[in-house]
């Protein structure tokens, strides 16, 4: 059996490692137009302020290691064009621009995806930036060393991480989004407000709610001119979001509008042999029970998993994601998973809702600190849709126990009287996420006595 796997990031590579455990006698072919893989990009912003011990170890595999396993590697190639009737790929070597057809039996596409390039203008200056990759990466930490200010666009989680990393180094830093509020689309605004807070707090001057209109490079800054004021700095770095790079072919398929493969539970693809994984690909959201578009590692690697599972026969269904994650900005904690408020507004979905401030552990102790939290809950099943937390104290792990909470269809009431342990350095009597969960029953009950 000839498999031949296109892209290999995240998701190609657990489909390589994945295939080859389940089948070592097969012929794995993988192509990657870079000279790397497995590059752990959620780490740029770490590295590129002085938090990583050894950049190296931001990759978790090597082509050698594929190599190793028996997959034939082509790394530095391009393929140009996919004949899915014939299965043929067209390829192209980058370095030599030697071309070649490659057969295959089953397919992957794991091209994952590209950052949002707008057509603003003077977009293409040397000074306007990307965060994506390790050519990225690169660049960034290169010029760390001597830029004295920096415009982040983009408040998302790569943007609102990279702000608050030149913060840290001291840098004049500007965060500019569209959107009203940091974070805005992972988390509702009492818990943008604390972040906002700590950006201002740290210098940071924040450019909420404006359109970035366009760049103009001067001999030693860029002008960022937004809808509302101008902003000047020695660098701008767009990190405005990514879109599934499936251009190419991505007609030939039935996809999300953007463009995303839609699969089904065992990864297979609208065309038969050809499976997708990744940052290429929808995923299956439990909290609304659709197909949606979430380009998150996590989402990659369990998909590249299923990929070797069911590349010959269906045997492992993809059980959903929650798009659990997690940010640690100026030393407060930001966890979340499942819907927001404000998203399950955007899409449409009754929802309700309830927030809590609760200490972690007990006031007797010498020390103790707050978490603020936000619950979400369908009104009429009571079951547990989203949550978020954030907290001077990790609470990071709470969000993977809201993350199966949801993937379980846990109700608010369950969740309430969950068997958490009690132990004072730990927790209270009551921990914290009972008693968020306690809270949200208090509501929903007081909602039926009416």
């Amino acid at each position: 059996m000839k498999v031949s796997i296109v892209g290999c990031t995240h998701a190609g590579t657990f489909s390589a490692m994945n295939i080859l455990k389940e089948h070592p006698d097969w012929e794995v072919s993988v192509f990657e137009r870079n000279d790397n893989l497995s590059f752990l990009s959620c780490g740029i912003a770490l590295w590129v302020s002085d938090r990583v011990s050894d950049p190296n170890k931001m990759f978790y595999a090597s082509p050698e290691a594929l190599t190793e396993m028996g997959a034939h590697m082509h790394m530095q190639h391009d393929v140009t064009n996919i004949d899915f009737d014939n299965k043929k790929l067209a390829v192209k070597n980058l370095v030599n621009g030697e071309t070649f057809e490659q057969p295959y039996d089953k397919l992957v596409i794991t091209t994952g995806s590209a950052p949002v390039v707008p057509p603003i203008p003077g977009i293409d200056s040397s000074r306007v930036m990307l965060c994506k990759n390790w050519t990225n990466a690169k660049e960034l930490k290169e010029n760390a060393k001597d830029v004295k200010s920096a415009i982040v666009i983009g408040a998302g989680y790569i943007g609102a991480e990279l702000a608050e990393g030149y913060a840290t180094l001291g840098k004049e830093t500007t965060l500019i989004d569209a959107l009203p509020h940091v974070l805005a689309k992972n988390f509702d605004p009492n818990m943008s407000a604390v972040a906002e807070k700590d950006y201002i707090d740290n210098g940071v001057t924040l450019g909420m709610g404006e359109k970035v209109e366009s760049f103009e490079e001067t001999d030693h800054s860029v002008i960022v001119k937004t809808d509302k004021n101008t902003y000047e700095a020695d660098i701008a770095v767009m990190c405005v979001g990514f879109r599934p790079n499936t251009k190419m072919f991505a007609d030939k398929f039935e996809t999300l509008p953007n463009g995303a493969l839609i699969v089904d539970k065992y990864m297979h693809t609208s065309i038969p042999d050809v499976f997708s994984a990744g940052d290429a690909a929808s995923v299956h959201y439990n909290p609304t029970n659709d197909n949606q578009y979430i380009p998150l590692a996590t989402n990659s690697v369990r998909q590249g998993i299923l990929v070797g599972k069911n590349i010959e026969k269906d045997t492992a269904e993809y059980m959903g994601t929650q798009a659990s994650s997690a940010v640690e900005l100026f030393g407060r904690t930001y966890a979340a998973s499942g819907l927001t408020k404000d998203h399950a507004e955007v899409l449409g979905k009754n929802v309700e809702t309830v927030s809590l401030e609760d200490n972690y552990r007990p006031e007797f102790m010498l020390t103790t600190t707050p978490v603020l939290m936000n619950l979400v809950w369908d009104p009429e099943t009571r079951v547990v849709l989203g949550g978020a937390l954030t907290s001077m104290y990790d609470v990071s792990q709470s969000a993977n126990l809201l993350s199966l909470a949801i993937q379980k269809k846990v109700t608010i009431d369950e969740l309430s009287m969950v068997d958490f342990l009690f132990q004072p350095n730990f927790d209270k009597p009551v921990n914290y996420v009972s008693a968020l969960a306690g809270a949200a029953v208090e509501k929903a009950d007081s909602k039926v006595a009416e």
